[in-house]
């Protein structure tokens, strides 16, 4: 699955009307950075962002996130079949290591499908190596998608363009996720952001 095969029309998916920004911009903004840690703010109580999670990767190797101790990671949750933001934002991920240099081998950038129907294990390694070889596609079933989503306070949602099977797009946040080698939550880091400005915000935290 190559970025040209993306299938919907506009920005994180078909549903992207202004009502649907309206909630993705509403959730975006209850998401704020406090005493070092990031947090949702929900009735009143707050939660951190990210956790564990099992899933498989590209060749099919159930992978966890301790797997990944020991680097930081930068998490991206889309699709392959994204018509824009997604493409553009992992070719300015693969740019952003490029600007990082040494520090690049540091960091393990990791794109989660929220697709898992149409994203199998071998569609989400081509998809992530179309962008870089460092870039690392992960899949699950559609339970495990789900938990590791609400880990991270990520929204998505399917939206039906037509009768047939893969006649849906989705709707969901665009949100990067800098993760610190102990697998906690550092800061996020804007998703429409250029490589260069990427790669100088995520430097000035893995200082």
């Amino acid at each position: 699955m190559s970025p040209t095969q993306d299938r919907t029309t506009k920005t994180g998916g078909a549903g992207s009307s202004p009502f649907i920004f309206g909630i993705i911009g509403l959730l975006v903004a209850v998401l704020i950075l406090g005493t070092g840690a990031f947090v949702w703010l929900s009735g009143g109580s707050a939660t951190l962002v990210g956790g564990p999670f099992t899933l498989e990767d590209g060749n099919g190797k159930q992978v966890t996130d301790r797997d990944y101790r020991g680097k930081y990671m930068l998490v991206y949750f889309g699709y392959t079949f994204c018509p824009d933001v997604c493409p553009t934002t992992l070719n300015e991920v693969a740019d952003a290591l490029d600007h990082l240099g040494p520090k690049a081998g540091e960091l393990q950038p990791i794109f989660i499908t929220v697709d898992p129907k149409r994203d199998t294990p071998a569609v989400v390694k081509q998809y992530a190596a179309a962008f870089s070889p460092r870039l690392i596609g992960l899949t699950g079933t559609p339970e495990e998608i789900a938990k590791v989503a609400k880990e991270y306070r990520v929204y998505y949602a399917e939206h039906r363009t037509g009768p047939g099977p893969n006649d849906y797009s989705m709707d969901h946040s665009s949100i990067l996720y800098l993760m610190g080698p102990d697998g906690k939550f550092i800061a996020p880091v804007q998703a429409d952001d250029s490589g260069a400005q990427m790669a100088a915000e995520i430097s000035k935290l893995m200082s």
